[in-house]
């Protein structure tokens, strides 16, 4: 049987054809599934071709018989309906043909463009005029602090709640579907839904090499060819890919007087501030779209959709054709193929409702998900300080004492209630026993007994804060204030407004429900109250029911028994495939050090601190380092354990003995790990000795740095890196998931110990996933404590990891063994 063609821009290996069979059939069937391919493996390639093959194939069957569908009255001839169906098929392809034309003018005239300026270098940007946009905070009185009239009575959003906004700005929104309005229904036609792929990653770096393998491919045409369709007489053979990528302000806002803002609060802000109506034309935002910009619109649409573009290329185009793209890119979503976004952008229902996101039976493919679980749960959680809780009643007595005669209205009232509140948050946290110890599990309504707050409707309060913009309103005026006592620039606000911050607090307070946990903890600043989301499902259950498919793709997905249990619980099946490594088994050497010549090798955290132990680790590498060409990276299960352990190796001459075998670079909490992994990489390149890099498993040098090649002949990881059981987060996680056990009928305490586990393998098969990272690579990885021996922590290894290791009765040979089969292994890469 032939092989599906996938239109891989090299000849596909077998593990990456069978990736994308796997990835293709899950979509065509849809269902939800994870993936797992290897660093080095091409994952990025396999999940573009496999996903938009399946696109392009799923769109021109829906043309076929679309067409086929045409019906006419039944006493016409046939030639009839042969005649509208064939009228049928040359409009849609015509409208195809005119707008790929259109695409391929843009893309030769930006090609004309770019080679006339390669020699002149880029063209600078327009002066800005200094204005209101400015940075400067130069305000002619605080009246400009009063907060608006505000109605109570309305449960939704009206029309007050947008009479900040320009008309101009109301039109955009409407236009760009953030608002209805409802009374013009009629009189723009909504850009078509394209089917499409939403392809998400943690970060926008990520995003953009992804796109970068994007640019390597080219596909079919979505509908097929008619057989006058040509171009300088040739048929099309393939159609560009119809692709946006999508960023919050910080990345795509242009205005130079916004974007050099300190936080990514102050930059919406601003740009917000910029919109309204009582901001004259001359000073708004000038690159904020106008009422009448459809045309210029469009236009970026068309640029964007003639050449593949990451945020960055998307930023520029903003800027050359002089108009917004954070606003200008929500168009260009409807028709696009494929949309690039972060995962907040994707995860939070309300950016997606910002956006004028719609999943419904689109495919979502998440990449690099091997966090999904902990991004989620952070999105969801929130937290407040004694500290933050008492610096927002200061702002709002100051700010009353200041406006109390001038407030109107409900004003008064919501910002004495949310005094009132905060108060009740303080008495709360005052009247916690100081013999409580660090913290606590709480109910919500713990936190709201102070007087008068029962009769405080809480949701109507939190609307309030949100719709008179009082957090922005107060931090501004305390600027202000500040600005005016000193003579200079106020200090810099923190990244979140303190009152936004209480806000997001008191939103969690309305879910009463039990996939969350309320609990307090005492750090070195005070009492903290926190609530953590602890059953991402739900919230991601909306997601997958909207999508046609969903895919959880990654490196290092195992062991995948966490995402099943914890993000689909209520799915019949999901879809698993894990494919092997590109290289041979010769070139990958796995051991786990298990034993040495004082008996087992114990890092549990009551035995790791032990001189001896530690000791002996010393002792181990200097045995092996000898043998190891290159990069000899050691990886500990936290920063605490790695100051630890080099601070006793200085006591005695271990330090100095590794130190003259091969330079010691050491990762750490301060410093940058940038400058620390290229002095080792240099070292690597000039001395014949090579180098050692002292790492932490989760720290600045273990995920997302490129240990290809030297600069990795052997990893060394030492310990099992548990996450701290102790804390509040992780005593409330744990407690969870064994009561969801329990309901399933299983015995005490086996779901979260195995769910620990899980999360530290995970750490482990990440940080040493990165070792190989092509074909032709090579290295070694020792796995240091007694417990990698152990079957159950062998099972939570990736495949092509566990083909390396030798069998389960011969995991705990000696460490005289270990290093001869060390010094072979790389005796023969010479």
């Amino acid at each position: 049987m032939a092989r599906k063609d996938f239109y891989h821009p090299f000849q596909p290996y077998e593990i990456q054809q069978k990736f994308m069979e796997a990835l293709y059939d899950c979509i065509e069937n849809g269902q939800v599934g994870i993936f797992e391919s290897p660093t080095g493996t091409g994952k990025s390639l396999s999940l573009i071709c496999g996903s938009l093959t399946w696109l392009r194939e799923h769109k021109r069957k829906a043309f076929d018989e679309a067409i086929a569908a045409i019906q006419i009255d039944d006493d016409e001839p046939d030639w009839m309906l042969d005649h509208a169906k064939e009228t049928r098929r040359k409009e849609l392809q015509q409208v195809r043909a005119d707008f790929e034309a259109r695409l391929q003018s843009i893309r030769d005239r930006e090609k004309q463009i770019r080679e006339r300026s390669a020699s002149k270098g880029e063209p600078p940007r327009k002066k800005q005029k200094r204005s209101a946009n400015d940075v400067d905070l130069k305000l002619k009185d605080d009246e400009e602090f009063l907060l608006d009239d505000y109605d109570s009575d309305h449960d939704h959003p009206t029309a007050s709640n947008n009479k900040s906004y320009s008309v101009e700005s109301m039109k955009l929104m409407e236009q760009l579907g953030m608002i209805r309005d409802k009374q013009r229904p009629d009189e723009m036609e909504a850009e078509a839904d394209e089917l499409k792929i939403f392809v998400c990653s943690r970060t926008h770096s990520q995003l953009s090499q992804f796109v970068g393998e994007l640019q390597r491919v080219k596909l079919p045409p979505s509908l097929p060819s008619s057989t006058t369709e040509t171009e300088n007489g040739k048929e099309f053979e393939w159609e560009e890919l119809k692709q946006i990528s999508l960023g919050s302000r910080k990345n795509l806002c242009i205005n130079e007087k916004v974007n050099k803002l300190a936080t990514q609060t102050a930059i919406n802000e601003r740009c917000v501030e910029l919109q309204q109506s009582n901001v004259s034309s001359e000073n708004k935002c000038p690159y904020i779209p106008k009422k009448d910009s459809e045309d210029l619109l469009l236009d970026f649409r068309d640029h964007a959709f003639s050449r593949i573009r990451d945020i960055e290329d998307l930023a520029k185009l903003g800027s050359r054709l002089e108009v917004c793209p954070y606003y200008a890119s929500r168009p260009a979503i409807g028709p696009a193929e494929i949309v690039t976004l972060p995962y907040p952008l994707l995860l939070q229902k309300t950016a997606r409702e910002a956006l004028g996101i719609s999943l419904k039976n689109h495919v979502v493919i998440i990449d690099e998900a091997h966090n999904i679980l902990q991004a989620i749960e952070g999105i969801h959680s929130n937290q407040i300080s004694e500290i933050q809780l008492k610096r927002a009643r200061e702002s709002l007595i100051i700010y009353l004492q200041k406006f109390r005669n001038k407030l109107k209205g409900s004003n008064r009232i919501y910002v004495t209630q949310v005094v009132r509140v905060i108060d009740s948050l303080l008495s709360f946290v005052s009247a916690i026993p100081t013999t409580d110890g660090k913290g606590g599990t709480m109910h919500p309504a713990d936190l709201l007994r102070g007087k008068g707050v029962d009769q405080i409707n809480l949701r109507k309060l939190i609307r309030y804060i949100s719709e008179s913009k009082l957090a922005r309103k107060v931090e501004g005026y305390m600027a202000f204030t500040s600005q005016s006592q000193t003579n200079s620039m106020p200090e810099q606000k923190p990244s979140t407004p303190t009152l936004m911050q209480l806000q997001n607090f008191l939103t969690t307070l309305l879910n009463l429900s039990e996939e969350g946990q309320f609990f307090w903890y005492r750090d070195n600043n005070g009492c903290v109250l926190r609530y953590m989301l602890l059953d991402p499902s739900e919230h991601f259950r909306d997601l997958v029911e909207d999508c046609r498919a969903v895919i959880l793709a990654g490196g290092t997905m195992s062991p995948m028994q966490d995402y099943i249990q914890q993000l689909f619980p209520y799915l019949n099946a999901v879809k698993t495939f894990s494919c092997g490594h590109l290289i041979p088994t010769s070139s990958l050497l796995v051991r786990t050090i298990g034993v040495d010549d004082h008996g087992h090798l114990d890092f549990t955290f009551k035995s790791r601190s032990n001189p001896m132990t530690m000791a002996r680790v010393g002792k181990a590498l200097l045995e092996i380092a000898p043998y190891v060409r290159g990069g000899l990276v050691v990886f500990f299960p936290s920063y605490s354990f790695l100051d630890e352990i080099t601070a006793a190796w200085r006591k005695t001459d271990t330090f100095a003995k590794l130190n003259s075998t091969k330079t010691i670079f050491s990762d750490g909490r301060s410093g940058s790990a940038e400058d620390t992994f290229k002095a080792y990489g240099q070292t690597i390149k000039s001395n014949p000795r090579g180098a050692i890099l002292l790492s932490v498993i989760g720290g600045k040098l273990s995920e997302g740095i490129n240990f290809s090649d030297d600069l990795a002949r052997c990893v060394v990881v030492v310990g099992l890196p548990f996450p701290n059981l102790d804390t509040p987060d992780w005593i409330a996680k744990m407690r969870y998931i064994d009561e969801k056990a329990a309901a399933r009928g299983e015995a005490q305490g086996k779901a979260s110990r195995e769910h620990a586990e899980n999360v530290c393998m995970r750490s482990v098969n990440q940080a040493i996933g990165r070792v190989i990272r092509h074909k032709d690579d090579w290295a070694s990885v020792l796995l240091m404590d007694h417990r990698y021996t152990s079957q159950p922590i062998r099972n939570k290894l990736p495949d092509w990891i566990k083909k390396s290791l030798p069998e389960a009765k011969d995991v705990s040979i000696s460490m005289a063994e270990i290093t001869k089969d060390v010094q072979s292994f790389f005796s023969n890469k010479i």
